[in-house]
């Protein structure tokens, strides 16, 4: 008999322009015994940036954390911010992330070391969180990587990048108001957008793939293509079209996963330090061998935007740190198995993923 999975969503979802305005109303019933919201905010807005630190309903015991999202979220950051809040608070009402993929990610993280045990490296992998953390809200600034949405948190720990997948990790509360992801820098908004198409791509051409997974994930894709395609100027339904497509891109890997480009830039993350968006990017440009059609439409796409893709990142590298790169890549087994079916490691041996590096 066989055994599906039982798929955890997300709690409550508003979309619209200006539904942030709604944030106070939404957390109210969540306040507890006098305990304080924590919102975790991406310091890019920490200089007044689009005025949406005044917008945030802070009330008087609450407290606001800038987000250093310079690197991707490290297990010791996570561990360090929920020590804080516990020495300061004890515990908390809840941990607000309003951000990008990274912020989101932190946040959903710090929500669920405020209730377990350890460091947050202790939960790398697939269900080991053994509590439901604090509450927890998340209201994505960029649109494209589906951390709003998705039952993980992607960590760099000591040895390993790798999430906290679990049934506790997607957020309570999302709340999608187009107007936040407005006035992004062209080439940020670029790589996440791009990492929704990339999802899509890996997520449609996989083994894993099921009608579940195919219904959102060719919509992603039809929206990604209108607004990165199709359109001659970005505007306001550019952006209302790029945070459903986000949405429904996080909702197709949820019932299946990535593949090739994912799993090659986790090793250039974990190593390198590269942004996710940016090096599914630089990896995609080099995936004709896995994604012909996905990677003539990508580079068409690239070409339209004016957006800027890096090269030659990894020259230079000893083999040590190659060797660091593919051990990273390789423990990402159910996103090659997806890719290249259960025999994977007959097809990406370490020499032809050495390959791929040096190409990037």
């Amino acid at each position: 008999m066989s055994s599906f999975r039982n798929f955890k969503m997300i709690g409550y979802v508003v979309f619209g322009r200006g539904s942030f305005n709604q944030l106070n109303d939404i957390l109210k019933p969540h306040r507890k015994d006098n305990r304080p919201m924590v919102f975790l905010v991406d310091n890019y807005f920490e200089n007044g940036a689009n005025g949406l630190v005044k917008r945030i309903p802070v009330q008087e015991n609450d407290k606001v954390i800038f987000a250093d999202v310079t690197y991707e979220p490290k297990t010791t950051y996570v561990d360090s911010i929920a020590q804080q809040l516990k020495d300061e608070y004890g515990t908390v009402s809840g941990v607000i992330g309003i951000g990008g993929g990274s912020t989101l990610d932190l946040a959903k993280a710090v929500s669920l070391m405020m209730t377990n045990p350890g460091s947050s490296a202790d939960y790398q992998g697939w269900d080991l969180v053994q509590k439901a953390g604090v509450y927890k809200a998340g209201i994505p600034t960029l649109s494209g990587t589906g951390a709003e949405v998705s039952r993980t948190t992607v960590l760099t720990g000591p040895t390993r990048k790798l999430g906290m997948n679990s049934d506790f990790t997607p957020f309570d509360q999302i709340v999608l108001d187009p107007e936040l992801i407005a006035n992004a820098p062209v080439n940020q908004r670029f790589y996440t957008g791009m990492d929704c198409y990339i999802h899509c791509i890996e997520s449609l051409q996989g083994t894993y793939l099921n009608e579940f997974s195919k219904s959102y994930g060719e919509k992603a894709l039809e929206l990604c293509r209108k607004v990165f395609l199709e359109k001659d100027t970005w505007d306001e339904e550019s952006d209302d079209k790029l945070m459903m497509a986000s949405y429904a891109g996080g909702m197709s890997i949820a019932y299946s996963q990535v593949g090739v480009a994912h799993a090659v830039s986790y090793g250039l993350s974990y190593l390198l330090g590269t942004k996710h968006g940016i090096g599914n990017c630089i990896v995609m440009n080099q995936l004709e061998e896995y994604y012909p059609e996905g990677v003539a439409e990508f580079k068409r796409m690239v070409e339209k935007s004016g957006a800027e893709i890096p090269t030659g990142i990894c020259k230079g590298l000893t083999d040590e740190q190659f060797d660091t790169m593919i051990n990273v890549s390789l423990g990402m087994k159910p996103l090659w198995e997806n890719a290249l079916g259960k025999n994977w490691e007959q097809v990406m041996t370490r020499q032809k993923l050495r390959d791929l590096y040096e190409k990037l």
